[in-house]
């Protein structure tokens, strides 16, 4: 399958939060809280603690997903990261924090990078390969703007 620009598609955003580091860490770990502040991640939960996590998403369009994450980055307080996978050995994407102590505050890094697994962006782009750059990048503009969300919603329950 031709790839259009798929695999390594990424975006990132960086907020500031009004909180110290190890308050955001513990944010941004409990992953059994997703589902409260992300406009797609509707449910985690830990498998194996601070090695892999379940987590169900549900799009715009109504379509849900199961995915498995496995953690491929922990170094508390500063940086935590995960690949996505579905049913097949490739993941389907790698989400990043990286945190920045700054007193009383902290600046927040969050990045997501598309994966060469098969993912629905894959699909729709394979449908319509004209359109290719056009729904990768709506797609990364609908990520920035959901991680934008959480990270709002994530200090707003945590203060």
């Amino acid at each position: 399958m031709t790839d259009y620009g798929v695999t390594g598609a990424s975006i990132g955003v960086e907020v500031r939060l009004a909180l110290p580091i190890q308050q955001v860490w513990d944010g941004i770990f409990a992953i059994d809280r997703y589902g409260e502040w992300s406009p797609e991640c509707i449910y985690g939960a830990w498998l194996e603690q601070d090695a892999r996590f379940e987590a169900r998403n549900r799009f715009a369009n109504g379509f849900e997903t199961y995915v498995i994450c496995k953690v491929t980055v922990l170094e508390e307080p500063k940086r935590f990261g995960w690949d996505v996978y579905g049913d097949e050995e490739h993941p389907l994407a790698h989400w990043e924090y990286e945190l920045e102590d700054r007193g009383a505050e902290t600046l927040v890094r969050q990045s997501f990078t598309h994966g060469p697994g098969m993912s629905g962006l894959r699909m729709g782009v394979a449908e319509h390969p004209d359109r290719a750059a056009e729904i990768i990048q709506g797609r990364l503009d609908e990520l920035a703007g959901n991680m934008r969300k959480t990270l709002a919603a994530m200090e707003s329950a945590l203060r």
